[in-house]
């Protein structure tokens, strides 16, 4: 008889509690898809005011009545609906978080992740790892960026906007709370879109003078912004390139801007503003922080969708670290934002 004491052979423990774990992983494209058909139907907004029949959705919709029921059953086994009894359905907390135009609300990143450039983009995933690059290019004719700059795809581009102005409504608020602003007078920016961060700041100090800095098919939204918010005649926005050139400040912000580029350009960004800061100048840079390797972690995953979107990354406070020092920035405060978010308080060396 053969001695199997010391058998190297892997015997799976749990091989069919491992089968069920990779087969609900595979169910995250199931997942995403019916958040989009939520958000698409407004089946949340329908139900802002009290429980609902799938019918009575399906009549004000003007979508399929047993269709219907079945994404609320489906919705609501996710606990984004809740089961009332006779098929109604109500809102739960994540549902409410689908609705329109709600603090808070993700609504429209769930339509833009779900969307046309970020699903076809994901087809070719395998690839961009193959090639360590993006293959956006590949699936769209043009990388992201170009993309949305296109004016046939303007719709995509605005709904795009407004999901990073709603998740900055949600960071900015921790980010002011959590930032002293003493010994500023001015702020860029950087890439500030419609320029919800830079408003914020604002707002909370009524000394502060700024100024969005962003290519120019975006800044007239951060040009209406401050006027909505009664702060245009301390604010400016101009179209501009930020790996040609920053105007001067004593604040540069740069929220999730630096992942969206390779370290090259992230160095390029950051050694701009740092060329162009006054005397003593700081940056705020905002952005997710990978974690403990191994260890259940959002980051990381959202890492791989930087990867089929784009050529940036997100990094680990080390690759932060390196990208500060060669750029002539110090790093001397972290802190949460909310969200998953970071600030990094950052010091001109």
């Amino acid at each position: 008889m053969a001695d199997m004491s010391h058998s190297t052979e892997d015997t799976p423990s749990d091989a069919g509690g491992d089968a069920v774990a990779v087969l609900d992983m595979l169910s995250g494209l199931v997942i995403a898809q019916t958040l989009r058909a939520l958000a698409v139907l407004q089946i949340p907004d329908h139900l802002a005011d009290g429980a609902l029949t799938a019918e009575e959705v399906a009549e004000r919709e003007g979508s399929h009545p047993q269709a219907t029921y079945r994404l609320m059953r489906a919705a609501s086994a996710l606990g984004v609906l809740s089961y009332e009894g006779n098929r109604r359905f109500g809102l739960t907390g994540r549902g409410r978080l689908l609705r329109t135009g709600v603090p808070g609300s993700l609504r429209n990143q769930v339509l833009v992740q779900t969307g046309h450039a970020h699903w076809q983009s994901w087809a070719h995933f395998p690839e961009a790892v193959r090639q360590g690059a993006s293959q956006a290019k590949e699936a769209l004719g043009a990388d992201i960026w170009e993309y949305y700059a296109r004016p046939e795809n303007a719709e995509e581009a605005a709904r795009f906007a407004e999901a990073m102005g709603d998740m900055s409504s949600v960071v900015a608020q921790g980010a002011v709370a959590a930032f002293d602003a003493t010994g500023v007078s001015t702020v860029v920016d950087v890439g500030g879109a419609d320029g919800h961060f830079i408003l914020a700041l604002m707002a909370a100090d009524s000394q502060l003078l700024g100024q969005v800095l962003d290519l120019a098919h975006s800044v007239e939204g951060a040009r209406q912004n401050a006027s909505k918010n009664g702060l245009s005649a301390r604010f400016s926005a101009t179209a501009g390139d930020f790996f040609e050139e920053v105007p001067p400040a004593d604040l540069y912000l740069l929220k999730t801007i630096l992942h969206d580029w390779d370290d090259d350009q992230c160095t390029t960004i950051l050694r701009n503003c740092r060329s162009a800061v006054n005397e003593g100048g700081r940056a705020l840079v905002v952005e997710m922080v990978i974690g403990e390797i191994g260890k259940p972690d959002f980051t990381s995953r959202g890492d791989m969708a930087m990867l089929a979107m784009t050529n940036g990354m997100e990094r680990d406070l080390d690759e932060f670290d390196a990208l500060f020092a060669a750029s002539g920035w110090r790093r001397v405060r972290t802190y949460p934002v909310g969200a998953g978010y970071f600030g990094l308080e950052l010091l001109a060396v």
